[in-house]
This record gives structure tokens, sequence and C-alpha cells, in this order.
């Protein structure tokens, strides 16, 4: 298990949304990490924004207005990682690939899918936490 090392500026956004939606604060510091490594300007390839790579229709359907205010970012990614963990009965690992690639991904293979990419984000988020 490798420490994931919060910038200060992150710490207290990180606690309030952990405290709101019953997330530990280190599986926040890792899914973030992972999605942009701090960097609250972050943009994918993908179109994914912010620290916690929200996609603009996930984005939008939760509410943000500006992807790339840190509070609006993670109160809305965390609010979703809350959604993926409740979908999937706590099961970490089915919350992290529907994250990353999608709860309709992982309806659809019935469990994590076969994406290196997504294999690779639940590995690398679950051994930071």
């Amino acid at each position: 298990m490798t420490e994931t090392k919060v910038p200060e500026n992150l710490q207290q956004v990180i606690a309030e949304s952990a405290r709101r939606y019953d997330i530990p604060e280190k599986l926040l510091a890792a899914v973030i990490k992972a999605e942009s490594n701090f960097n609250p300007r972050a943009v994918s390839s993908e179109g994914a924004k912010g620290l916690m790579q929200l996609m603009p229709a996930t984005a939008r359907s939760l509410g943000v207005k500006n992807v790339f205010d840190i509070q609006q970012n993670v109160d809305a990614g965390s609010r979703y990682l809350r959604e993926m963990l409740d979908r999937y009965d706590g099961k970490l690992d089915l919350a992290l690939a529907a994250y990353n690639a999608g709860p309709g991904a992982v309806d659809r293979y019935g469990g994590i899918p076969p994406y290196r990419e997504t294999k690779g984000y639940v590995k690398k988020v679950m051994a930071s936490c």
C-alpha cells in the first residue's frame, strides 16, 4: 500500500466530501491522484475534466456549473463515487471500475470490464487506499 500525499489546498475539501458521502478520505485522495494527479485543470483526451475527471454529461447531471472549481468537482465526483458504491453493494472494485469505465460497462460484463485501463485503474486506486 502506498501513501497518497494530498496537497494542502485539497485536504479540507477532501475531508468535507469524505464526511458528507461517507467515503474514506484515503479512497477519495487515491481516486483524485489516479484521475488527475491532483491537477484541478486536468483535461483528458476523452473530455473528462478537473480533479475527479468528470465527463461533461456526468457533471451536468450532478449539477456542476464549473468542473474546474475544486469544491464543485470533488463534491460531484464524491457523490458519483458514493452512487457507484451503493449501486454495487459496497464492492469497491466494481464501484471503481464503474467510476472509470461507466456502470453500463460493468453491468454489461457482469464485473470489471476487460479493459486494460480499467483493470489498471482499479488495481492502482485499491493499492493506494
